[in-house]
């Protein structure tokens, strides 16, 4: 210290921290020429005393203007050292760093007017101290006072051009920096890292793009700001990037991968927009190395599929389809669990269009990599049960694709079966909107007959049989009215007269018994005329209620279709179709006269033409087969549909009818003991 008092003129120290600007920069003058002869003479001891004297007695001073005149006595000192500055810069520069936040502007201000004049002399010297000024500038182009951010801009536009000429800059050392203030929301700030990041990738010798994904979530971030000005920077800077990652051999796909994903669920749309179109470029240009994160990546385009923006949904599509186009194997990292994963999660979207794609997806999945995906069938085979119930058409559609590709397996095919009654049980919503549409469907997909033989064995064996009752007049009525069915219904014709025809009634008429209507209608379809007129005659008092006269009243009407038009040319010829007769005559009986449906079945049969009423009295008297084929082989022209060559109506074609007629009466009695268990607890009940 004494050593800086015995060159320093006290005039100097006087004036060095007086309140006038014009005092303190005559004496700073005077502190340059002074530190000017002693690097002259390389005594460098004294210059090392001068700038403690300056830093001690001044710059910590706690008077501000002491404070000032320190500043511009080391900016001065570092002119006077001019190119031997170098070696003094560790002394210099830190007490100039600590003045950029003291709690006086003006201070501030002349900090920066201090700092920019030392830059000026050791340019690229001061590089050791580039964080440090980094940080403090970073602090400052947000200050409150104008001036200071002036001043801070002014040396800040000096380090860059410093930076981008130096060869000593460390872009390692300064990206955790970086890092560490890109989610700085303040705007000021915010356009001060965009222009040093822009700065910085405009120097060939410095590869921002190796680092790019450490900033890059940032720079996403201030897409979103409320200033244009902002978000037009950060904007080109992303655009920016963007085609140098084109033009780059070695991307680092898999990190920015990442933080795409999430920029794609952004609440801003500009921001999406941005994200989803990178995520584009990068499935064109990634190839393999985005393999791993394709679930990801499509776990943020699907969503975007339904997205209200229009150019976002039509990025998205074009994204999901390149994605789709790549045949990856599980070997390459191609994670099949993660991706079933995805798009199970996003059957549950609100929105149609990316419920339909994931779908899409899983079809896709199973078409490809088939085994890999039924070792995941167990977590995924509710959820696709589950949207069976979706208000959409082509979603069920597209769900009954993929149960049908699964159930090419014999034993998934039975499992699919028991899982879908399991649901229209639990779900009788599902049965009424969707059973239709879901049964016609499988049966187009999967052979029509199979799925009916497979529910007719089920629904042989069920427990609840309110359920079964309900399922097999649905099953009936879809059965009698459905174009995908018309060659079962053409098969079942030909049950008295061909083998596979007599295997489907058989198989049916089990798990039909539940509903009388049903095998009503079975046996009609099937010509079997004489049984249907035997289970007509079996039904009671119990069995003819509301329920059955509904069921009665839609049979009737469909016997006007075309589906019934063989039946109805079959009353053209009363003495071949006794029976027939007989089981319409039967129908008639048990409908209330005033009912439409009497009317509409009276008006045909009063239709039919004349015919031999002794044979009709014969018939209803309960002749049997035998007799009429005797009448038949003595020259009369009688003929059922209930009557084959053999003649035999306990046993015709191999079916025994007697014993599907006990069949019947077993079910019926199982569904009246039921029924009063059921009125008997309500009675309780309500007595309760």
């Amino acid at each position: 210290m004494a050593e800086a008092l015995s060159v320093i003129p006290a005039s100097v120290l006087r004036n060095l921290p007086d309140k006038l600007y014009e005092k303190r920069k005559n004496a700073a003058l005077e502190v340059e020429g002074i530190v000017k002869q002693l690097a002259a003479a390389g005594d460098h001891e004294k210059i090392s005393a001068v700038i403690t004297l300056l830093t001690t007695d001044y710059t910590y001073s706690p008077q501000a203007n002491h404070r000032k005149g320190g500043l511009i006595g080391l900016a001065a000192a570092t002119v006077g050292l001019s190119s031997e500055a170098a070696q003094h810069l560790e002394q210099i520069v830190p007490p100039v760093l600590n003045s950029f936040s003291d709690q006086d502007s003006r201070v501030r201000y002349d900090a920066c007017e201090a700092l920019y004049n030392i830059a000026k002399v050791v340019r690229g010297d001061f590089i050791i101290f580039f964080n440090q000024i980094f940080d403090a500038l970073c602090k400052l182009s947000a200050d409150s006072d104008a001036n200071v951010q002036s001043a801070a801009h002014l040396l800040d536009r000096l380090v860059k051009d410093i930076v981008t000429e130096s060869d000593q800059f460390s872009i390692e050392e300064f990206i955790p920096l970086l890092r560490e203030r890109m989610n700085v929301l303040n705007p000021y700030v915010r356009q001060f890292l965009v222009g040093w990041i822009t700065v910085l990738d405009s120097v060939p010798d410095i590869d921002m793009l190796g680092f790019l994904p450490d900033f890059l979530d940032g720079l996403f971030n201030m897409l979103s700001d409320s200033s244009h000005e902002i978000r037009q920077q950060a904007d080109s800077a992303l655009l920016e990037f963007l085609q140098e990652i084109k033009n780059s051999p070695s991307v680092d796909y898999g990190r920015m991968a990442e933080i795409l994903v999430q920029r794609a669920g952004s609440p801003d749309e500009f921001t999406r927009l941005t994200a989803i179109t990178w995520i584009n470029e990068f499935v064109k240009l990634g190839g393999v190395q985005l393999v791993p994160y394709y679930a990801d990546v499509l776990g943020a385009i699907l969503p975007c599929i339904s997205d209200k923006e229009e150019k976002i949904r039509v990025v998205a599509r074009e994204t999901n389809e390149e994605i789709r186009a790549i045949n990856a194997d599980p070997a390459e990292g191609f994670d099949v669990g993660a991706i079933l994963a995805i798009a199970k999660r996003q059957l549950s979207s609100e929105w149609e269009a990316t419920r339909i794609e994931a779908l899409r997806w899983i079809s896709t999945l199973l078409n490809r990599h088939r085994s890999e995906v039924l070792c995941f069938l167990n977590d995924l085979f509710d959820t696709l049960l589950k949207a069976l119930s979706d208000p959409s058409d082509e979603v069920v559609l597209l769900v009954l694709e993929i149960h049908a590709c699964i159930a090419k397996d014999p034993k998934l095919f039975r499992q699919l079966v028991v899982f879908l009654v399991h649901n229209f049980r639990v779900d009788n919503s599902l049965l009424q909107k969707r059973g239709a549409l879901i049964i016609r469907r499988l049966c187009v997909l999967l052979d029509a007959e199979k799925v009916y033989r497979e529910l007719s064995t089920i629904l042989e064996g069920e427990s609840d049989l309110d359920f079964a009752s309900i399922m097999v007049q649905a099953l009936n009525l879809i059965f009698l009215t459905s174009s995908e069915l018309k060659e079962l219904r053409d098969l079942l014709k030909q049950s008295l007269v061909n083998a596979a025809g007599k295997d489907l009634f058989v198989s049916l008429y089990a798990s039909w018994c539940h509903s009388p209507m049903a095998i009503i209608s079975l046996c009609l379809l099937a010509q079997t005329y004489q049984h249907a007129g035997a289970v007509i005659q079996l039904l009671g008092e119990e069995d003819i209620n509301v329920k059955f006269l509904v069921q009665l009243d839609k049979l009737i009407c469909l016997l006007e279709t075309p589906i019934f038009a063989y039946l109805r040319l079959q009353l053209l010829e009363p003495d071949r179709h006794i029976w027939l007769l007989k089981a319409l005559y039967g129908l008639l009986m048990l409908l209330p006269q005033q009912s439409s449906a009497f009317k509409m079945l009276q008006n045909r049969l009063n239709t039919v033409p004349f015919f031999n009423s002794e044979q009709f009295r014969r018939a209803s008297s309960g002749i049997a087969y035998s007799q009429s084929l005797h009448h038949r082989s003595s020259g009369s022209q009688i003929e059922d549909g209930d009557i084959n060559q053999d003649g035999n109506f306990n046993s015709q074609n191999g079916i025994n009818f007697t014993s599907r007629l006990h069949q019947f009466e077993d079910m019926q009695r199982q569904h009246r003991m039921h029924a009063k268990t059921q009125t008997q607890s309500s009675n309780n009940s309500t007595t309760l």
